[in-house]
């Protein structure tokens, strides 16, 4: 476990961040007491939560039309259309 202060996460974000991924733990400390810790995210046993979600109509299609097409807020209003 690795301790830093917050001007040192606060000059070097960066690589606290990437040490995280490496150390497992960074504690924090404020005037040598700690104040926050650090961790890499859990791994997630459910997968991404939002892979499951319903979208609305509108919103769907905007994920498979080019770029090209009509404008999202004309999708979206088509999808608003009849509530």
């Amino acid at each position: 476990m690795t301790s830093i202060s917050i001007k040192q996460l606060h000059d070097q974000t960066g690589h606290w961040l990437r040490r995280v991924s490496e150390e497992h733990e960074v504690i924090v400390t404020q005037h040598g007491k700690p104040i926050a810790r650090m961790l890499p995210p859990a791994p997630s046993v459910a997968g991404n939560p939002f892979l499951k979600r319903k979208l609305v109509p509108g919103v769907a299609r905007l994920l498979i039309r080019p770029q090209t097409g009509p404008d999202s807020a004309d999708i979206v209003s088509e999808g608003r259309e009849g509530r």
